[in-house]
């Protein structure tokens, strides 16, 4: 990454990649449409990057302070860049 065109630019944090075939099935299974959870990944991608973190939504013993800031970060992003007031968090 630090090689090419582009080359100068310091400090990456990482790479965020999204798969669109697998985001457009995620998003027909959610009944929300492929750009809404193209924003869920994206704002997901970003704060792990930055550092959030959280542990397995499905395992009913992991509602840690982790998971809870980082479900409050993403609403409050996709708050910000999706029309859709009611999309959830992850």
């Amino acid at each position: 990454m630090l090689e090419g065109e582009f080359g100068y630019i310091g400090n990456l944090l990482g790479d965020l990649v999204i798969s669109a075939e697998r985001a457009q099935d995620e998003a027909k299974e959610s009944n929300i449409t492929t750009d809404e959870r193209l924003s869920q990944l994206l704002v997901h991608g970003i704060l792990h990057i930055i550092g959030y973190d959280h542990d397995d939504p499905d395992n009913e013993e992991s509602c840690s302070e982790d998971y809870i800031e980082m479900e409050k970060k993403s609403l409050e992003l996709l708050n910000i860049i999706e029309p859709n007031k009611e999309l959830s968090f992850f």
